[in-house]
């Protein structure tokens, strides 16, 4: 298969909905296409055909038991795909849609089990991004999409990342430039008799506090799950973002950490060796291959270029990379979260 590009600006010429328009009835014919959202770029198929899902779960080599986001165009699609609508899925949406959060409800019959990873649930979205909205909507089907990459890879914030991982194994790429945050959605399970919050993303438990007033966090979020619990959500359970090269955390105080790393790092061979670190400590660093994520006073930054890092570690077949820990707090928790799973849990506190 040859996968074919497209360039297409925010504003969508009428020459460029062309593509939108060959990309949808791709999905309506059960093929697959990759598009921009605000968080990553997603795989689409189309998420009521239960053959586009498990051409998803192929395409990437993800495990089928790992639940599909479904992406909708407009909120009153989402009432076809739930059996109920909680009034705090209203209130949610009212509040943060479009945007990159995530609900998971009770899905309805129309909804295969293969686009749910087997669960009587649905995690449903709708994006932030005129393009993801335009193939939708053009589409005429809800698009069951996860990151268009490899399973377990970094996750794509780029038309050529989509590429790199896929190409040969998907009918349409849908360029639209570099996406906005860089991280995927919230998730927010609405099943339980409390919201929870499954993988945490731009939207922070603080915000979702302030909107419903007792949020808890899934312990799993925060632990390494194995064995043969059903992930309830993308990301929960599997060594996820990762680079090929094996990825260390250092945490503490940050001048331990900058001399630890510097430590670490001269044990080592130069080439195969690479630090991840902050425009404040970049100057500390002068062996190896030395990358700067960002300020630490600028988050959005921070998350927005993490998986390019990581992509850029592998370019340079780097095989052992340090990367400095980050706080906790807003959406540094979810840059974290990103960063150890991508490490799987490897972690070295200073």
């Amino acid at each position: 298969m040859k996968t074919r590009i497209y360039k297409i600006s925010e504003d969508i010429s009428e020459g460029e909905y062309d593509y939108i328009k060959e990309a949808a009835d791709v999905i309506r014919k059960g093929g697959l296409v990759a598009f921009p959202t605000e968080t990553v770029y997603g795989l689409g198929g189309n998420a009521l055909n239960p053959e586009s899902s498990k051409l998803i779960y192929g395409a990437k080599g993800r495990p089928s038991d790992n639940p599909l986001i479904v992406h909708i165009s407009d909120f009153n699609e989402i009432y076809q795909l739930v059996r109920e609508l909680p009034d705090i899925a209203g209130i949610l949406a009212e509040k943060f849609w479009p945007g990159p959060l995530t609900m998971i409800l009770k899905k309805s019959g129309i909804v295969p089990y293969e686009t749910t990873g087997g669960l009587d649930t649905v995690a449903v979205r709708l994006p932030d991004n005129p393009v993801a909205l335009a193939l939708i909507k053009e589409a005429g089907v809800p698009i069951a999409a996860p990151s268009a990459n490899r399973s377990g890879k970094p996750s794509p914030t780029t038309a050529q990342h989509v590429y790199e991982d896929l190409s040969g194994n998907i009918d349409i790429i849908l360029d639209g430039g570099s996406v906005q945050i860089g991280i995927e959605s919230t998730i927010i399970d609405l099943t339980g008799n409390v919201p929870a919050i499954l993988r945490p993303g731009y939207i922070n438990q603080n915000m979702l506090d302030s909107i419903l007033g007792d949020v808890v966090r899934d312990p799993a979020i925060d632990n390494k799950v194995e064995g043969d619990i059903k992930p309830k959500a993308p990301g929960m359970m599997y060594r996820h973002y990762a680079p090929e090269g094996e990825l260390t955390i250092v945490e503490g105080d940050i001048s331990a950490v900058t001399d630890k790393i510097n430590e670490l790092i001269r044990l080592y061979d130069e080439n195969t060796v690479g630090v991840i670190t902050t425009t404040e400590n970049r100057r500390r660093y002068n062996y190896g291959t030395v990358v700067c994520i960002g300020s630490r006073n600028d988050e959005i930054t921070i998350a927005h270029n993490l998986y390019a890092v990581l992509r850029d570690m592998d370019k340079c077949k780097i095989k052992h990379i340090f990367i400095e820990g980050f706080s906790n707090e807003g959406l540094g928790d979810a840059i974290m979260n990103r960063i150890i799973k991508a490490a799987g849990h490897r972690i070295l506190k200073v």
